[in-house]
């Protein structure tokens, strides 16, 4: 599920496209539009729209996309575009203020579960193999098949971990050395799960997903992850 501003922009990109296909009238352009869109029955004046409300119609209110279909986490792809609270709460440009970050604060913290038994490391070997992949969850006529290949966290789009990877995004911190210099005792174990699983106890209206609150990662997938990040064997802390 997809924080509906930030989606927003993106969509609009597709949407001012779509307006400029049709920019010399509601003629060519109109038909090629609403036989894409597959609702040629219903006049809808797109030229009144304005490229986010457009983008919205597209996606909400015509035939374009199979909101019916089965999403592989669980659910269809209408709860996709379904917000929750976090997500509405944080449906806004910028930094949250301070009773917005409260509350969404608030509302993570509700929703953790510690996992029975409470988080534990596993195998920083497959937790390598789980960062570097960013095999997930696609809707479409191409589904990921997940009998074939399991999901993973895709958690070097956003950080540095090895220090010796060359390929890692910056939208996030570097995590290179993270359990050198933090340890991996209790304390540091839950704050780390809490973190993977739901950041907005920690980071409200963060970017990065939840991947426990959200399953897209199981427990045991996450407890690799962390094993990678904190074990002093991982290369992550060499």
């Amino acid at each position: 599920m997809l924080n509906k501003k930030r989606l927003g922009a993106g969509l609009a990109i597709l949407a001012s496209a779509v307006l400029v296909t049709g920019c010399d009238g509601l003629g060519d352009g109109w038909d090629r539009l609403t036989g894409w869109m597959g609702d040629s029955d219903r006049e809808v004046d797109i030229t009144a729209m304005s490229a986010e409300e457009l983008a919205d119609h597209l996606v909400l209110e015509t035939d374009s996309y199979r909101f019916e279909q089965e999403a592989q986490e669980g659910g269809t792809a209408r709860d996709r575009m379904t917000q929750d609270g976090i997500q509405a709460a944080c449906s806004f440009e910028g930094a949250p203020d301070s009773d917005t970050a409260g509350e969404v604060i608030a509302m993570a913290r509700e929703s953790y579960q510690e996992p029975p038994g409470g988080p534990r490391l596993g195998n920083w070997r497959r937790g390598a193999e789980l960062a570097r992949s960013g095999f997930g969850y696609r809707l479409g006529h191409n589904n990921d098949d997940h009998s074939q290949r399991e999901v993973g966290g895709n958690c070097y789009a956003c950080h540095q971990m090895d220090p010796s990877e060359e390929l890692y995004g910056t939208l996030g911190p570097s995590l290179a050395g993270y359990g050198s210099t933090r340890g991996s005792d209790s304390a540091v174990v839950n704050y780390v799960h809490q973190v993977v699983s739901n950041p907005h106890q920690y980071f409200p209206c963060t970017i990065m997903p939840r991947f426990g609150r959200n399953n897209f990662l199981d427990e045991e997938q996450i407890a690799h992850i962390m094993a990678y990040l904190l074990d002093p064997d991982s290369p992550v802390n060499q």
